[in-house]
């Protein structure tokens, strides 16, 4: 099992809930995937180190990382993007994201970056757990209807902020849209299994 940690970039301590959940994870055996931003990631890091993990691979985009407690592997991640922009940090996120079978998230309630993570998860069909740090409670998010709830924790302008940066809005209908289309699937592949199978049970067929 593989866990991608990370948070928002103004969260520099980590809650007790969240230590504890990130021990739990480790004393399991799973592999952590982290990035190498200021904040949360570095306290993540932080965190993993004083715990002595060795089960860490730290993720960052372009040549070498801007953060590394541990000194871990590091994978890099090659993208065409302009050094420093959003696309060229949200890269490595995409990648952790592909490579994690489930996600731990730390979320400021108004970070995109972070509220980016769960979407690229669950538009992979994987789950996340995100702590809101301002409420302490977790929210496991394995649905659309799960990221519309946890978007009620946001102010209207956080949500309009997150829709100019990252078109919220628009991947929102995307991952409902994908959503329908999976239902739609699944409905006609259970429609021609009982279509199958249904000779099997007309009267007069043979046992």
């Amino acid at each position: 099992m593989r866990v991608f940690i990370a948070g928002s970039m103004n969260i520099k301590h980590l809650d007790p809930k969240v230590k504890e959940r990130i021990d739990n994870i480790v004393a399991q055996g799973f592999e952590v995937v982290v990035g190498d931003a200021d904040g949360a990631d570095t306290s993540i890091q932080q965190h993993l180190f004083n715990y002595g993990t060795t089960k860490t691979t730290v993720f960052c985009s372009g040549e070498r990382p801007r953060n590394n407690v541990g000194h871990w592997p590091v994978q890099r991640v090659e993208t065409s993007h302009s050094q420093g922009s959003r696309a060229f940090f949200t890269a490595k996120d995409i990648r952790m994201a592909e490579l994690a079978d489930i996600g731990l998230m730390i979320w400021d309630t108004k970070s995109t970056g972070t509220l980016s993570n769960v979407i690229e998860l669950l538009a992979r069909e994987k789950k996340s757990v995100v702590f809101v740090n301002k409420a302490k409670v977790f929210k496991n998010i394995a649905s659309v209807e799960h990221l519309e709830e946890l978007l009620s924790f946001m102010s209207e302008h956080a949500k309009r902020k997150a829709d100019e940066k990252i078109k919220l809005f628009n991947r929102i209908n995307a991952l409902k849209h994908r959503q329908i289309s999976m239902f739609i699937n699944k409905c006609k592949g259970f429609a021609n299994d009982v279509d199958r199978l249904r000779p099997c049970f007309d009267a007069g067929s043979e046992p």
